[in-house]
């Protein structure tokens, strides 16, 4: 599980750091200008690494599964080599779908003017400006994006839900059950987070809508950095740790006193 939340860190701090700088640049000047291959840069990781992270919560799920219903062969199911494949596979899918994005948008012709309506790129923004008819582009993108989204996350609302049930009926178990309890929910908080944003902005047409900007900026910059606030809130041996930490702080000043 740490070797699948060390990956996932991985991924948020990639994540976050896509939009981010580029957004806080722009807060300091008059002009908020991007070039083409800027822009495509900025899609392509934002897909990429987006889809990977999906990807990767669909194997944490897997993960989560093997440790609850099958605790006995955990260590052999989920041994180092199954879980490096597991995340490579991740990034490969992401990868492809990242590519499909840029070789739909690559295509599209842009007479000007090349405005933005967003504080980053997106296919979402992109395709507006091109002077063309891309309802086809759109379908392909909406199917790509959207879908990957809306199948992904009734999957894992799915394998949580079973997981969740069948913990709930050992709950008299002890120790072990409350902590994969406590687990399936850090879980499925961070699946709501991730996927709610992403099928509202990928699950429909590509029209401009007031909460589009919002939406945005909680799925690309707030998102990632609740990550590990999530995880750690609900992790026991987190907590213990920091609650020794307080009480050496406490004990440090009262000693100086």
């Amino acid at each position: 599980m740490y070797f699948l939340l060390a990956n996932l860190a991985f991924l948020d701090i990639w994540y976050s750091s896509i939009t981010a700088p580029k957004m806080l640049v722009d807060f300091f000047v008059e002009r908020k200008i991007i070039s083409f291959g800027g822009c495509i840069a900025q899609l392509f990781f934002l897909h990429f690494v987006g889809a990977s992270e999906m990807f990767l919560l669909t194997v944490m799920a897997f993960d989560r599964y093997a440790a609850i219903c099958r605790p006995l062969h955990y260590a052999t199911i989920m041994n180092r080599r199954l879980c490096c494949i597991l995340v490579a596979l991740s990034w490969m899918g992401g990868f492809v779908h990242s590519i499909i994005q840029v070789i739909l948008i690559v295509r599209l012709p842009f007479c000007g003017p090349n405005e933005l309506d967003s504080y980053f790129c997106d296919i979402t923004q992109v395709v507006r400006i091109a002077c063309a008819n891309t309802f086809p582009e759109e379908l392909v993108m909406i199917f790509s994006s959207g879908l990957i989204s809306v199948v992904c996350f009734i999957a894992l609302l799915i394998s949580y839900a079973f997981l969740l049930a069948m913990l709930k009926k050992h709950s008299s178990s002890g120790e072990s059950t409350s902590r994969a309890i406590s687990t399936c929910y850090s879980h499925i908080t961070i699946v709501v987070l991730m996927f709610g944003p992403s099928i509202y902005i990928y699950a429909r047409p590509f029209n401009s809508f007031s909460l589009d900007k919002v939406v945005s900026v909680f799925h690309t910059v707030i998102f990632p950095l609740l990550n590990p606030i999530i995880y750690t809130l609900r992790n026991k041996e987190v907590k213990t740790a920091m609650r020794k930490l307080v009480k050496d702080i406490f004990y440090v000043k009262r000693s100086e006193r």
